[in-house]
């Protein structure tokens, strides 16, 4: 997978294999069953997710949500969703919704200030640091990615190796 190329901060793939979904799961229960230093797997219905373990796991290491979906009797559909630690998603997420309150709020100040003939240069200032800013979160949660992208090529290949296990 090409992550360079991408546009999107949380990289998805899909994959049909001709593994029943029920036997495809078994397949990463037993992963889990040996103890590894690397990684730690979870599962829940037709859901797995796959983590770095804590000895190398840093504050952009991803994790892999892979969703099993029957296509047939014996082939799968497999969603797969690399995303941040859940926990660096919910702060950019506040940031977002801080900056995107902050901005409706000037946006409403500035036209009163507009309405009313008062300076509103103070008002335009504090739009634009928020749109700076937005494009500023985007390219940090860019430059986060990048950084994973050695561990994310590292999930990857457990997942192709479970696959063919």
């Amino acid at each position: 997978m090409n992550t360079n190329n991408e546009m999107r901060l949380r990289l998805r793939f899909y994959k049909d294999v001709l593994i029943n979904p029920t036997v495809l799961i078994q397949k990463f229960n037993t992963f889990k069953i040996v103890p590894s230093e690397d990684y730690t797997i979870k599962t829940r219905g037709t859901h797995v997710w796959i983590f770095i373990q804590s000895s190398k796991k840093t504050y952009y290491s991803p994790h892999l949500h892979l969703e099993f979906e029957s296509k047939g009797e014996n082939e799968t559909h497999i969603r797969g969703l690399f995303g941040p630690d859940p926990t660096l998603w919910t702060f950019f997420m506040f940031l977002h919704f801080i900056i995107a309150g902050v901005f409706l709020i000037f946006s409403g100040i500035a036209y009163s200030n507009s309405v009313l003939k008062k300076s509103y240069t103070f008002d335009l200032v504090v739009l634009a640091l928020m749109v700076i800013s937005w494009f500023l979160l985007y390219f940090i949660a860019k430059q986060i990615r990048s950084n994973g992208n050695d561990q994310t090529h590292e999930l990857e290949k457990v997942f192709l190796e479970i696959l063919e296990s």
